[in-house]
């Protein structure tokens, strides 16, 4: 490493910060006993509940009076044994000291580690050496560096209004996966943790910058997400489940933004959730194939990436699931269906519909804005209240038409009554003109016999007429009443058909919805149980490892005592005659023996 590079490394705070927050702890409980928060104290009270080693604790105790963060005083004692004498004692910082806003964080934005740290020159991020890429390392004549974040932060993607729309989804899933975050109830904004915290943030404020346009780039907003999860490694340490779930959201935030990025159509419409969101197209258009998973068959589905020989693809159909697909299982929308030798089930053919409305959107040019979902809402009532109407012209064409045959024959009694009344005027026509009174009585009667016989012709067949029609009246209406049966039955027919149908349609969907939701249940308690069994893990890692230091350090206290004692030459029990330089006794008895046995030739004690 060159000078000019290490030049630029800066000795921040060196005390690890959930350490600090130990300490902080121990002296906020040692003063509330109305006693002096000494050195002997605090290390017994993070022995007992913390497990820290005494060396420990000195050492990052001394680091953190260094950092600012412990004020060291000395106190005078007013009671027990130490009254009146001066003792060192241990304060937390509190307002009357000057705190100094610092334009740099103190803590690595990496590892959330503390340490020698380079600045970055555009924003108060730093970072150790060793957690820098090389690529992002400064170089040896740079006058000016930035982090990774203000390089990456430079490329503006869309405008204010646009960002806002797509980001605001990813904020609502943040803002319900965030809700375990601060259950312990560890406030960042707290006077205390601010001298931890250098930039306090959390999914509020970030909703509060989308709403008000600040971010100007994904970068930023993904910058933003990982500051959450650098406060909580601070607040809670690195490996504390805390951190684990802040890592977690900014691990789907990125995906969000990945999926955002990868098409903004999609991702608008799949959070707003229009009607037939999926059948409208993008620009550009995705590729339609024909993919197959393994154990279904051929489905239809939108690509929307290639990597290597595996292809990204969204089905059409109900759940419009996403999946990597082999290449040499896709095959292109113009195969023909026979072809693939699909079973047809009822979801293959939602989803075929789908695929039709889609292409025939694709040819009309139809693509979805934002503005159009209030004209989507209207369309969509308009086409209900004309599919209404229709329904009722339908239902009414058969009535009409069967008034109309049964109006038939009417007429032809309307018709029969102008007969009988021509024929009855016809009658009345001899004796409508006034004869001369002069006129004979033989004359009269001559008339009236000639007269007599038409006039009995039609009475018979006026009457002959009334009977056909009568019996032709009763002929339609038992047609009619036949034809009306029968229109009965078909009908009812025809409603048990549809409703066995529908039952069909809605049994097959729930066992589909069932399966699917048996399958997700499944897999979330898989997922829920891989990350338990991680949590528990890494548990028992931290255990392991903190009981093997103990166990160090016992052995080592051991040795230490065992050296330090004198050991009888003759039994090895705890000795307590000093003989001559290597040698002692337990014993008067274990002296006598060794001196018979070889010590007498051997000893150097003057005598």
């Amino acid at each position: 490493m060159s000078k000019d590079v290490m030049s630029r490394v800066v000795k921040k705070r060196q005390a690890e910060p959930k350490v600090v927050q130990y300490i902080w702890a121990a002296i906020e409980v040692i003063r509330n006993q109305k006693q002096i928060a000494n050195m002997d104290r605090i290390s017994k009270y993070l022995s007992r509940v913390f497990g820290m080693h005494p060396k420990e604790t000195t050492r990052q105790l001394g680091l953190a009076v260094k950092d600012g963060l412990v004020v060291e005083t000395l106190t005078v004692g007013c009671k027990g044994s130490k009254a009146g004498i001066e003792q060192e004692g241990y304060w937390l910082p509190g307002d009357e000291i000057d705190w100094e806003a610092e334009s740099h964080d103190w803590y690595c934005f990496n590892c959330h580690l503390p340490g020698d740290v380079m600045m970055c020159d555009s924003c108060f991020r730093v970072y150790h050496l060793k957690c820098l890429a090389d690529e992002f390392k400064p170089r040896d004549n740079s006058a000016h560096w930035q982090c990774v974040v203000c390089k990456s932060s430079k490329k503006k993607n869309l405008n204010k209004q646009e960002m806002s729309r797509y980001l605001r989804f990813i904020v609502q899933r943040m803002k319900e996966r965030a809700i375990d975050l601060n259950k312990k109830g560890k406030d960042s904004k707290h006077p205390m943790f601010r001298r931890l915290i250098h930039t306090p943030l959390d999914v509020s404020n970030i909703q509060e910058n989308v709403s008000e346009g600040k971010y100007k780039s994904f970068e930023e907003f993904k910058a933003d997400a990982q500051l959450i999860v650098h406060n909580t490694a601070i607040l809670f340490g690195v490996h504390s489940d805390q951190a684990e779930i802040a890592r977690l959201l900014y691990s789907d935030t990125c995906h969000e933004l990945n999926e955002l990025q990868l098409c903004k159509n999609c991702f608008y419409l799949s959070n707003a959730r229009p009607d037939s969101w999926f059948c409208y197209p993008c620009a550009p258009s995705h590729e339609l194939v024909w993919a197959k998973m393994k154990g279904f068959g051929y489905w239809p589905a939108k690509v929307l990436q290639r990597e290597d020989n595996q292809v990204d693809v969204r089905f059409f159909g109900h759940q419009h699931q996403r999946a990597w697909i082999p290449s040499e299982n896709i095959q292109d929308i113009k195969v023909n269906v026979h072809q693939l030798q699909v079973k047809r089930s009822m979801g293959w053919k939602k989803a075929c519909d789908e695929l039709e409305l889609h292409q025939r959107f694709l040819r009309e040019g139809r693509f979805w804005k934002a503005k159009m979902e209030e004209r989507h809402e209207e369309e969509a009532e308009s086409s209900i209240s004309s599919t209404s109407n229709e329904q009722l012209k339908v239902n009414q064409e058969p009535k009409a038409k069967k008034g109309r045959r049964s109006q038939h024959p009417e007429p032809k009694e309307e018709d029969a009554e102008p007969e009988i009344e021509a024929v009855s005027s016809s009658q009345e026509i001899p004796t409508t003109p006034h004869q001369p009174e002069k006129s004979s009585v033989s004359t009269q009667t001559k008339k009236l016999s000639a007269s007599s016989p038409r006039t009995l012709h039609r009475s018979t067949q006026t009457s002959s007429d009334g009977v056909c029609q009568n019996m032709c009246h009763e002929k339609y209406t038992k047609i009619f009443s036949d034809v009306k049966d029968m229109m009965k039955a078909d009908n009812k027919r025809e409603t048990e058909r549809v409703v066995r149908e529908a039952l069909e349609k809605l049994r097959t969907e729930m066992e589909e919805e069932r399966r699917q939701a048996v399958s997700k249940a499944v897999a979330n308690v898989q997922s829920e149980m891989e990350r338990k069994c991680k949590q528990v893990k890494e548990k028992c890692k931290e255990e392991l490892v903190e009981e093997v230091k103990k166990m160090v350090a016992q052995h080592k206290q051991l040795i230490s005592q065992t050296k330090k004692k004198q050991w009888c030459y003759n039994c090895e029990e705890e000795a307590m005659y000093h003989c001559c330089w290597n040698t002692s006794y337990c014993s008067i008895k274990c002296q006598q023996e060794h001196w018979h046995a070889d010590h007498k030739r051997t000893c150097r004690r003057k005598r």
